[in-house]
């Protein structure tokens, strides 16, 4: 599991587009740090109370900080700016295009703070910023397997170079399944209890497949043979059939495996020639769904052999 270190560069860069962000001041103070996945409007700071004021987070001005100061002498403004920008704030925000005075826009560049400004209403901002913020600071990491959305289940399939992943893979892709990603899965950890797997940028909608090369399965299949990212419901390992010497036929036991820290459903799928792996892999996905809605075919036959044998013992 690993953290990146977000900074207000970074933030700027990934979500200038969607928060429709412009730069007007403090450009040398980019690099800085934000140590803190959401946002705080300092108003109770610019009326003097800084005791808990959440310096780490973006500062968002709406109209009510920009009204409070209107009402503020010149001088005084200078100063509340002064005692502000005293802090190792990451960034401003203005919303609703409200333009900093002067002074603010001296201040902020004396002190390398980086000021924005978006036409978005405050609350609107506050919201997808935060959104926004909360996805740069999950918890990430990557998976060595392929994934495939199989209806509604994503399924990381994993096993040694050459056992079969690939072409079982393109088989489910060609029964109209979804592929996510390609021999490596990033994972990301979203509200600590959810992984979602997702692929490179770089290698979106491509694959290799041995002997053939590198494919695109979107214009080979069609749009909707990609899904950008899916929840990670269920990890299927094919291994040769000697190396599982002790398959369970009943299935009571679920395995599981931690991604990111969450236990997600494990299955082992022995593999020997002859084997549809595509079909074991799309069933083990269908038995995920069944039990995560409650009903287990396996506890199910144990407790009606159970009851027979109860019942033939009373006889």
């Amino acid at each position: 599991m690993q953290r990146d270190t977000i900074t207000i560069e970074r933030f700027y860069t990934e979500q200038a587009s969607n928060l429709e962000l412009k730069l007007v001041a403090g450009a040398t103070g980019l690099k800085k740090i934000i140590r803190e996945p959401t946002v705080n409007r300092p108003g109770l700071a610019l009326a003097g109370f800084t005791r808990y004021f959440a310096h780490k987070r973006i500062q968002v001005m709406g109209n009510a900080e920009a009204d409070f100061l209107k009402t503020l002498s010149s001088e005084e403004r200078q100063k509340r700016y002064a005692d502000l920008f005293a802090y190792k704030i990451p960034g401003f925000v203005f919303s609703r295009n409200i333009h900093p005075d002067k002074f603010f826009l001296k201040a902020a560049e004396e002190a390398q703070i980086p000021v924005f400004i978006t036409p978005m209403i405050t609350m609107k901002f506050i919201n997808l910023a935060t959104l926004a913020l909360e996805m740069l600071f999950a918890p990430r990491g990557t998976d060595i397997g392929s994934m495939v959305d199989i209806l509604g289940v994503g399924v990381i399939i994993r096993g040694e170079s050459g056992i079969g992943k690939s072409e079982s893979v393109l088989a489910l892709i060609e029964r109209g399944y979804s592929l996510v990603s390609d021999d490596i899965t990033r994972v990301t950890l979203i509200d600590g209890r959810e992984v979602m797997g997702t692929s490179a940028e770089l290698t979106r909608n491509h694959m290799e497949v041995r002997g053939i090369g590198i494919i695109n399965v979107a214009s080979m299949f069609g749009v909707k043979s990609i899904r950008h990212e899916k929840r990670v419901d269920l990890i299927v390992t094919l291994k040769t059939w000697n190396e599982v010497p002790d398959v369970d036929r009943l299935g009571l036991e679920q395995e599981f495996e931690k991604i990111l820290g969450v236990d997600i459903p494990h299955m082992i799928i022995p593999v020997k020639p002859g084997r549809d792996l595509a079909r074991l892999i799309e069933v083990a996905a269908f038995q995920t769904k069944l039990k995560s809605s409650g009903y287990n075919p396996a506890k199910e036959l144990n407790d009606r052999l159970v009851a027979q044998m109860a019942g033939s013992k009373q006889i």
